[in-house]
């Protein structure tokens, strides 16, 4: 028996690795967050599998069915949303697990901020513009941050910034980025990546606020910022490709 922690990718059940698709179908048990993880993505367990929504369960009536699962040894498949390696709150299941001896194993997903891109056409890493993309939130009601975690911090780098949990505090977001980005700096609201509604927001440090609220977004949103957003003509094209630059791969020919 082994608990195959599952990343469903933000939504979008098409965006499913095959190997993820493979376990749904093969496990007897499946459980999933029904609050990020459409049904769509689960559809597919077997007949007869019992699938329940962990939403509104806690870490050990969660843990419960799983011991149960065992008991009977049967795999199961715990569904998360994204990649469960970011956010995904798999850190204190894998404790329990090793607790109580029970095996596990994780099978990777689509993030969130790496469909956002491909939704909205374009890289995250401009050469000369931004090289780096920083993953954090925001502490509001969650878990608190780490003290040298601070967006002041990561805003010093000028790095690109995919910022979850985040959509309630814009205000605050937008106090601590602009003296390091501009109140002209580009930025994404991506909300529901990959499920049928999702909708993408963009405007600028200064303004985007405005445009959340009107569209009544309280939560289910990532929010990227960076100059590497913007609609960017004048750029450096990357060492890649240039026959100036050799590689292992194109070594320099001789003349």
């Amino acid at each position: 028996m082994t608990v195959h922690f599952i990343g469903a990718g933000p939504g979008d059940p098409e965006l499913l690795t095959l190997k993820a698709q493979r376990l749904i179908r093969s496990c007897p048990v499946c459980l999933y967050a029904g609050s990020l993880v459409p049904e769509a993505v689960v559809a597919e367990a077997p007949e007869g599998a019992r699938v329940r929504d962990t939403a509104s369960m806690t870490l050990e009536e969660t843990h419960a069915e799983i011991v149960a699962a065992h008991g009977r040894g049967e795999d199961v498949a715990r569904v998360h949303s994204g990649d469960p390696s970011l956010y995904g709150a798999i850190a204190e299941q894998i404790r329990l697990l090793r607790r109580d001896g029970i095996p596990y194993d994780i099978c990777p997903g689509v993030p969130a901020y790496a469909a956002a891109a491909a939704a909205l056409g374009q890289e995250l890493t401009v050469p000369e513009i931004a090289q780096s993309i920083v993953l954090t939130r925001v502490s509001m009601k969650s878990t608190s941050m780490p003290p040298r975690e601070t967006l002041e911090n990561f805003g010093r780098t000028g790095a690109t910034l995919a910022i979850h949990l985040g959509i309630r505090n814009l205000r605050e977001i937008e106090r601590v980025l602009t003296p390091h980005y501009g109140s002209d700096c580009p930025v994404v609201v991506a909300y529901r990546v990959g499920w049928p509604d999702e909708t993408f927001l963009r405007g600028t440090l200064s303004d985007i606020h405005g445009k959340v609220r009107a569209e009544k977004i309280t939560r289910t949103a990532l929010i990227l910022v960076g100059p590497a957003l913007g609609d960017l003509g004048d750029f450096k094209d990357s060492a890649l490709y240039d026959p100036a630059v050799p590689h292992v791969l194109r070594p320099r020919t001789r003349a």
